[in-house]
């Protein structure tokens, strides 16, 4: 492996050394908060990276700039045909991989991806209420999403966590019961703030289930007290659950933000380099690679690229704009 000679440094100390791929913008849910009931335009096949593109795209991260750990997003990473063995591919690079999935097809992938390398995964499940769930997402499948669920713990690929967003009105009540059914089953759950990250730009603060309203109903439940482990980069705030082993996480994205911290860049399914989850720029490094760029010279326009990496993602400003990407075409 070639020693790493660069960092992915900002301007303001940060060094991203956690890459987030995304393999498609397609998805097989229709999540009220993410996308349209009739589903977006996708991007045409000939605008995605290759499997080979997408590889080589993870070693140059890996070898030149210090890239330690790559997730797996979509849209929902589970439709890409190549998908395990973009996993091993990458495993054999010598970095920790995971996914985020929406576990539909889970349960028939789990064990060849644990065998490709994968570490873990992050299940997208906000309900446990097949009504619920059918409301949120617009498709009968939570029997699918469970059974991915076991089996991805089956296959050894924990700890298996759970994402799970509360919505007004629609199951802002069920925060209690989704905990206690994911430490039944081994799960660690973690909630997080709707982000203005959905196509309809139909987001609102005063509409979301903030991190006060969800401590607020665990604790009419549970006891929480702060995990001894040290949060550093992490997203998730974490809390032991009554005194016991089980945990549960609060991501609070909106209203008690960790950008200080922030050590993540992503790399969109067309190529494209994005330096926050809620930038409106984005450096294509597409056109590069197929210009027959060499490895060092990606490397130095990713290195550029994160320099305009901002101190936060500014949503409390009264100027903040959506980003013109929907989360399933950005990747999580």
């Amino acid at each position: 492996m070639v020693v790493t000679t660069q960092r992915l440094e900002d301007r303001f100390g940060r060094v991203a050394t956690d890459l987030r791929v995304s393999l498609t913008d397609r998805c097989n849910l229709r999540c009220s908060y993410c996308m349209p009931a009739e589903g977006l335009e996708w991007l045409p096949n000939d605008a995605l990276l290759s499997d080979d593109e997408i590889v080589r795209m993870v070693r140059i991260g890996v070898e030149q700039l210090g890239i330690r750990e790559v997730r797996f997003t979509g849209g929902e990473p589970l439709v890409r045909r190549g998908i395990v063995d973009i996993v091993r591919r990458s495993h054999d690079l010598g970095v920790e991989t995971s996914l985020t999935t929406n576990a539909l097809g889970l349960s028939r992938m789990a064990e060849a991806l644990a065998v490709a390398g994968l570490d873990r995964v992050n299940v997208s499940l906000d309900s446990i209420r097949r009504e619920t769930f059918h409301e949120i997402t617009r498709r009968d499948r939570l029997h699918d999403v469970i059974a991915g669920l076991a089996a991805a713990r089956d296959a050894g690929l924990g700890p298996v966590k759970i994402n799970a967003v509360l919505m007004r009105g629609v199951n802002d009540d069920q925060a209690p019961e989704l905990l206690r059914w994911a430490l039944g089953e081994g799960y660690h759950l973690r909630f997080i703030e709707q982000m203005p990250l959905d196509a309809q730009h139909g987001w609102s603060r005063d509409g979301m289930i903030t991190a006060d309203v969800i401590f607020a109903s665990l604790e009419a439940e549970f006891l929480l007290t702060p995990a001894e482990e040290p949060r550093g980069s992490a997203p998730a705030e974490l809390f032991q659950v009554d005194g016991g082993s089980g945990t549960v996480g609060v991501i609070a994205s909106v209203t008690r933000p960790f950008c200080g911290d922030c050590d993540r860049v992503r790399l969109t399914a067309d190529g494209q380099i994005r330096n926050c989850l809620f930038a409106r720029e984005e450096s294509d490094l597409r056109a590069s690679l197929r210009a027959g760029a060499s490895d060092e010279e990606i490397a130095e326009r990713w290195v550029i690229a994160m320099r305009g990496k901002r101190a936060g993602h500014g949503i409390d400003d009264p100027t903040f704009l959506q980003p013109d990407r929907p989360m399933s075409a950005i990747g999580g």
